[in-house]
């Protein structure tokens, strides 16, 4: 039960995403299942030993929790997205950011992963606090038909870390909220309420034009010292054409923030 997924490129950065899967387990009381997906470059003339070796190095670094490690054969995000349908609660993965040596696997389709997996993912990065207690999430006001993922997920980690959430809305000169807006938010406030879950109402004027909800996001999270952002990983039909650069953005913030994503 409550067992957290962590998938490992091997790296150094992929070891903060360890670290991050330890201290969710142990808060969860739960355990750490280790992954990497090995393409065929890396088996090589040795099958593959030099990457379980790695990796069980990795695995030897969890000591607060039970601990496996597994190696796959395949193309990563499937291999990844297959494990994930297996009964674990969470995934927690190490991005390289839009800048990382390995692009092509935890840099911008990090975006494209989170979206694949069948649980809600915890994305972290190389310069991500590694003393984290979660005491505020900010979480958007989403425009999606459904947030049900997405508030189990916030439910989930808050109720274990006893964080605040704070209930993120941009407000914009002369536009009025839509009406899924206002359904949700008042549907995560009756739930933090169920839950006994302590949250407060943020509503930031925006300052010029922007249509995107990035930066006004990471700018609050940062003001409010924020443990992560809570966000729904695919867009919703109000902001489907910027969707996907500003959920990008925020998944690969600079400022090392993580974020909580469930679709």
């Amino acid at each position: 039960m409550n067992n957290i997924l962590c998938p490992s490129d091997l790296t150094e950065t992929s070891m903060v995403g360890v670290a991050y899967a330890e201290h969710l387990a142990n808060r969860l009381g739960g355990t750490v299942t280790l992954l990497h997906v090995m393409d065929r470059h890396e088996k090589r003339d040795d099958g593959g030993a030099l990457v379980r070796e790695e990796l069980e190095e990795q695995r030897s670094s969890i000591s607060k929790v039970p601990a496996t490690a597994h190696v796959r054969s395949g193309e990563f995000m499937e291999g990844i997205a297959e494990e994930s349908a297996k009964g674990h609660v969470l995934m927690v993965c190490a991005t390289h950011g839009i800048r990382g040596l390995r692009q092509s696997l935890f840099g911008p389709d990090i975006i494209k992963l989170v979206r694949k997996v069948a649980i809600p993912s915890l994305v972290v990065h190389k310069n991500s606090p590694m003393q984290n207690d979660f005491g505020t999430i900010v979480m958007p006001v989403a425009g999606h038909a459904d947030i049900t993922n997405l508030l189990n997920a916030v439910c989930l980690v808050a109720g274990k870390f006893g964080s605040n959430v704070h209930i993120f809305q941009v407000e914009r000169p002369g536009e009025q909220p839509s009406d899924t807006l206002v359904k949700n938010k008042k549907l995560m406030v009756d739930r933090l309420q169920a839950e006994g879950i302590a949250y407060q109402e943020a509503v930031v004027p925006s300052h010029g034009f922007s249509v995107g909800f990035s930066q006004s996001t990471l700018a609050y999270a940062k003001q409010a010292g924020a443990g992560c952002i809570a966000i729904m990983s695919v867009a919703s039909d109000e902001y489907r054409y910027i969707a996907d650069a500003e959920k990008e953005r925020l998944l690969t913030n600079e400022q090392g923030i993580p974020v909580l994503c469930a679709h």
